[in-house]
């Protein structure tokens, strides 16, 4: 079975930054967005995870993520996740 990862990275440099995305493989995202590769993400690197959640539809993952990138879905993270 394949899962799909909604995830919130927090900055190591600036904790006040928060990046959220989409992947399929969660430890090798991580370590593109910590290698500079991502350039997005570059100016706050090092990032660790703050949440990850698994959805085994990829359908309802990346509708969650687009969730999370609205500004009602920016607010329920920050007070709930």
């Amino acid at each position: 079975m394949s899962f799909y990862y909604v995830y919130i990275l927090e900055s190591e440099s600036d904790p006040k930054h928060y990046y959220t995305g989409f992947t399929e493989n969660l430890d090798s995202r991580l370590k593109s967005h910590n290698s500079g590769q991502v350039q997005h993400t570059q100016k706050f690197k090092p990032w660790r995870i703050k949440t990850a959640i698994a959805f085994t539809d990829q359908k309802k993952a990346l509708d969650f993520e687009a969730y999370l990138k609205s500004p009602s879905g920016r607010a329920f993270a920050k007070k709930r996740l």
